[in-house]
């Protein structure tokens, strides 16, 4: 399974985690373009100058930890279609232009259901691909969870994976997880 990783999807720390952990080992294919990449630097530095600099640190781990993620920017494979947000067709470009069947995405509503399946896409939510990677193997999954929320503590932030899932809004996979 192909799925490409949104911008709002990569920019939390905890979910992109998981994300990455799942993709290491095997459960889907991650996958990216460089536009996505800086969409999510650009919105770190809106934060302020050092979480544009964390970003690019993480960005370029990302590209070490992933070299075959990034997907070409051709602008060309969805370019005629009437997106509800049109800066976010670079989105569906990327999925066409890597063969993904899913766009993990925190902002549905920008991409619609109609829309996508006529593209032979389909945009989902991070928490529901999660728990459906739970469903098809949730040894995996709770074992991603536990190293974020192991690194999370390490960093300072005492909280349990349950905790730590709903406040990253996983809340169906922090009640699978956590039951």
């Amino acid at each position: 399974m192909r799925a490409v990783l949104d911008a709002n999807v990569l920019f939390p720390t905890i979910l992109r985690e998981i994300l990455c952990d799942l993709a290491q080992d095997g459960r889907f294919t991650a996958l990216w373009s460089e536009r996505i990449l800086e969409e999510w630097r650009r919105a770190a530095l809106r934060i302020g100058p050092d979480a544009g600099a964390v970003a690019g640190a993480e960005i370029a781990l990302l590209r070490l930890r992933f070299p075959d993620a990034i997907l070409p920017d051709d602008g060309q494979a969805a370019i005629d279609l009437d997106f509800p947000d049109p800066a976010d067709r670079h989105v569906a470009e990327a999925a066409l232009a890597g063969g993904a069947s899913l766009i993990v995405t925190a902002n549905l509503r920008d991409f619609p259901q109609c829309l996508m399946a006529g593209l032979g896409l389909r945009a989902i939510h991070p928490d529901a691909f999660l728990l459906d990677l739970f469903r098809g193997g949730p040894a995996e999954v709770v074992r991603a969870v536990r190293a974020a929320c192991d690194k999370a503590v390490a960093m300072g932030g005492q909280m349990t994976p349950e905790q730590m899932l709903k406040r990253g809004r996983l809340p169906r996979l922090a009640k699978a997880v956590g039951g």
